[in-house]
């Protein structure tokens, strides 16, 4: 699993600096880190039945109960207490906690800071971790959407991302979600071992039959310390193809044109205004705070991040202690720097007056070079174009000279 970045130590009281603004629209991330088997190509902080030592999951929505009550008092220091935009659970595989743990943990978000109106409530779920009873259970305590680890429609790239469920239980829980009342998701992985071109159109054209909401698609990336790269290293795999990842990825962008979906983020594509407001919070730079262990949080240009493992989370709270490890601040020219990252991958772009001088003049070359859309910049936008997003990161770069 990734190792958490360096930072100053964090309060053991988990306050935030005086002054610290907290009037940016806000959302709560929960992080549910269990898993009944690890993927090889995953490197969250996750933990199966075995590795847990000292926390159980039936303990864990009152380990986080008491983060929450944290949360309430360390941002009312700071003002008046701002309504939950977006909750989402995240993992893991939430969907392993029984319905009523996933409600109780929403329900104590709703208690302590309030939902807004017409608020975005998401877990995720794998297809073999929920049945229909248990969605409807979700929908009825308040959760508005689920997104689903589907990653492929092809059995033989399923096994080698060492996922277990069945494909063919995919459109049963879509349905029954779509019978729930949810709105509905599909995350799609790219670019495995062994995948072809064919395999990835078949996943494509199984997504658009469904008809979800919202469709993720992510380009398989190897991380360090993952079985993934063992097994890579030591010959037994392939590494990812760029060139192939790239002409998967232009098919994604085809496929779900075709099919009315249209691109808000690099990797995301809606029907509509199903867009996933959550993740759209981070990448325009809003507040959340992130509950659970190794969970990430931001607020009014502070960051920190929670110890690793449940155990060490539980017994830092139990302590009466914050369970924040580290954290950062932010000062304004980092800031700036997160804000062309980010807001450069989004669809409604990036305002062309954040950049400094050499950035502004960069513009023009990418938009002959066909990175960038001429009509956008002339409005004073940097939005990608298709050729844009596939060389997002030279696109930064020349951005931030």
């Amino acid at each position: 699993m990734g190792r958490l970045p360096e930072g100053e130590p964090a309060p053991a009281d988990g306050a935030l600096p005086a002054g610290t603004a907290a009037d940016a629209p806000f959302g709560a991330y929960i992080h549910v880190p269990f898993c009944s088997v690890r993927c090889g190509y995953c490197d969250f902080n996750t933990y199966t039945a075995d590795e847990l030592r000292g926390a159980t999951r039936a303990g864990y929505p009152g380990d986080v109960a008491k983060e929450i009550a944290l949360a309430r008092t360390v941002l009312g220091e700071l003002g008046p207490l701002r309504p939950m935009q977006t909750v989402f659970f995240g993992g893991g595989t939430p969907t392993l906690l029984p319905a009523g743990d996933l409600v109780a943990m929403l329900e104590g978000v709703t208690d302590a800071f309030g939902l807004a109106e017409g608020a975005e409530v998401t877990t995720e779920a794998n297809p073999d971790s929920i049945d229909a009873e248990g969605l409807r259970r979700l929908k009825a305590g308040g959760v508005t959407r689920v997104s689903f680890g589907m990653q492929s429609a092809v059995p033989h790239v399923l096994a080698a991302l060492d996922r277990t469920h069945d494909p063919a239980r995919v459109p049963q829980v879509v349905d029954w979600a779509r019978d729930a009342g949810l709105e509905v998701s599909l995350d799609l992985i790219y670019g495995a071992p062994g995948e072809s071109q064919g395999d990835w159109q078949r996943s494509l054209d199984a997504v658009v039959a469904m008809e979800p909401d919202h469709v993720s698609a992510y380009a398989l990336i190897v991380e360090e310390g993952t079985a993934l790269a063992r097994r890579i290293r030591r010959g037994e795999l392939a590494a990812p193809d760029d060139d192939l990842q790239a002409a998967m990825y232009e098919a994604a962008d085809a496929t779900l044109a075709d099919a009315g979906y249209t691109w808000y983020e690099i990797s995301n594509w809606a029907r509509g205004e199903r867009v996933a407001r959550h993740n759209l919070a981070y990448w325009r730079g809003h507040d959340w705070w992130g509950f659970g262990p190794g969970a990430h949080s931001h607020v009014g240009g502070v960051r920190w991040w929670n110890v690793k493992h449940p155990a060490a989370y539980r017994d830092r709270l139990l302590a009466g202690a914050s369970p924040a490890l580290a954290r950062e601040v932010l000062d304004d020219e980092t800031r700036r720097v997160e804000r062309v990252l980010l807001e450069s991958r989004i669809a409604e772009g990036l305002a062309i007056d954040v950049l400094e001088p050499e950035g502004r003049l960069a513009v023009a070359g990418l938009v002959a070079d066909g990175l960038v859309d001429g009509r956008a910049a002339l409005a004073g936008r940097v939005i990608p174009t298709l050729r844009g997003r596939l060389l997002a990161d030279a696109v930064v770069r020349r951005l931030l000279p």
